[in-house]
């Protein structure tokens, strides 16, 4: 059964690349053109998706704030976050998650999901 479902897919990407492959070359294709390892034979099995996001997490995380340790300047930085904000931000350490500046009701919802990929609440060392 299994290997049936793979040639099926395996038959389904072929013939989907086979109808790119006929578009006239005048025209622009709506969305960028699959990398050629995604038609892969059928004896192969189905290829694993990059890891991009992988790759970057560690320069993104270089670059979070830490609401636990961050001065009131650099929280000030962000989106929403005034000099009010910043202080009560300040004032309710230390945070287990980020998600306390909702849970405390320290900044509002739209406050929050503009600044949560710009933030980490680390936790201390013991």
């Amino acid at each position: 059964m299994k290997s049936r479902f793979l040639a099926a897919l395996a038959l389904a990407t072929v013939l989907s690349g086979a109808a790119f492959a006929q578009a006239p070359a005048t025209s622009t294709p709506a969305r960028p053109a699959a990398p050629p390892a995604a038609t892969a034979p059928a004896t192969t099995a189905p290829a694993k998706p990059a890891a991009p996001a992988a790759a970057t997490a560690p320069a993104a995380n270089a670059q979070l704030l830490d609401i636990n340790t961050a001065s009131e300047a650099d929280l000030e930085k962000l989106k929403g976050v005034g000099p009010a904000r910043a202080a009560a931000i300040i004032k309710g350490r230390p945070y287990r998650g980020k998600n306390e500046l909702l849970d405390k009701k320290i900044v509002p919802s739209n406050v929050y999901n503009d600044i949560k990929d710009l933030i980490i609440a680390k936790q201390a060392a013991k």
